[in-house]
């Protein structure tokens, strides 16, 4: 029986998921894969769609759907389980009317965790932004994922030992080691999985994201993303912009009801708010100002 602390999703088509030839193709190498029992790991900038891709292939597996983001403050038993409060047992027995017997019993309550949860039902497990968890945590993964068996502690109160259903199956999703609040992953968890390194989308599916998210017309969102992608190839920004920055804004010129030919300007400083913002750490204000000034004049070429 799965704990009710435990979520487990269904695994359904995400309705707005878009699939190019080129998503295609990485979704078939990730299934091939994991039909041959290998984990999967998808790394990548973000806005990549990492995360995406990962629900989209779980749904193509077809098992339920157990997911873990990655913490820094996470431990073991984070992912494994542990005990969680009493389990309190009172027993009166008055079967002699003079005499008053009392028994109590109160022992601590195990509860499995997600990993323990994916293992032990044959779920799929999504361990988003895994490498954002310290390495000693997920120690645990490397039996699992080489010898297909789960240590478990001795508190659990059951076998030592987990036998890994055969329907289990791991995606892994991470950002590259450069990034904030990352940690670098142990090279035996590494050498356990396939990683499939991500990049920005090529420009058809980033036109057709862009407008199936926000519902513009085409000949909008490839003005939309003609400007993203030049100001991406400019290699003048500290963070490369990515298809986030054409969904915010085709969904703002959707909201207003607006269009980049018509919109008295404010096309213009759409663009130059949401891709500044994107594009610089925190407080960088020559680096905004750098984007605006380019933004300025890509909005000027493509409208």
């Amino acid at each position: 029986m799965i704990d009710e602390m435990t979520t487990v999703l269904e695994p359904r088509p995400l309705p707005d998921f878009v699939e190019t030839k080129s998503v295609k193709d990485i979704t078939n190498r990730a299934l091939f894969y994991i039909k041959a029992g290998l984990p999967v790991h998808f790394r990548g900038p973000s806005g990549t769609g990492k995360t995406t891709l990962a629900m989209h292939v779980a749904s193509k597996i077809g098992r339920p759907v157990v997911m873990i983001h990655g913490d820094e403050e996470f431990t073991t038993s984070d992912l494994v389980g542990g005990e969680y409060g009493y389990r309190f047992k009172k027993i009166v027995d008055r079967f002699v009317s003079r005499v008053l017997k009392v028994e109590e019993d109160m022992v601590k309550r195990w509860v499995d965790n997600r990993l323990t949860v994916a293992c032990k039902y044959g779920f799929t497990l999504i361990y988003d932004e895994f490498t954002r968890s310290r390495p000693e945590a997920n120690n645990i993964l490397l039996s699992i994922l080489s010898e297909k068996m789960m240590d478990l502690p001795v508190g659990r109160g059951e076998e030592p030992y987990l036998k890994v259903d055969p329907d289990f199956t791991a995606i892994f999703t991470s950002n590259p080691e450069e990034y904030a609040g990352v940690h670098r992953s142990q090279d035996a968890l590494r050498d356990r999985m396939i990683t499939m390194d991500l990049d920005h989308f090529d420009y058809e599916t980033e036109v057709a994201i862009t407008q199936r998210k926000s519902k513009l017309f085409k000949k909008d969102s490839e003005k939309i993303v003609n400007i993203v992608r030049g100001l991406r190839e400019s290699g003048k920004c500290e963070f490369a912009p990515t298809v986030r920055g054409c969904i915010m804004i085709a969904k703002t010129l959707k909201v207003q009801n607006i269009t980049p030919a018509k919109s008295n300007g404010a096309f213009m400083q759409i663009c130059q708010d949401i891709l500044a913002s994107e594009t610089s750490r925190v407080g960088s204000k020559t680096n905004q100002a750098r984007v605006k000034e380019i933004v300025e004049k890509l909005v000027g070429k493509y409208s």
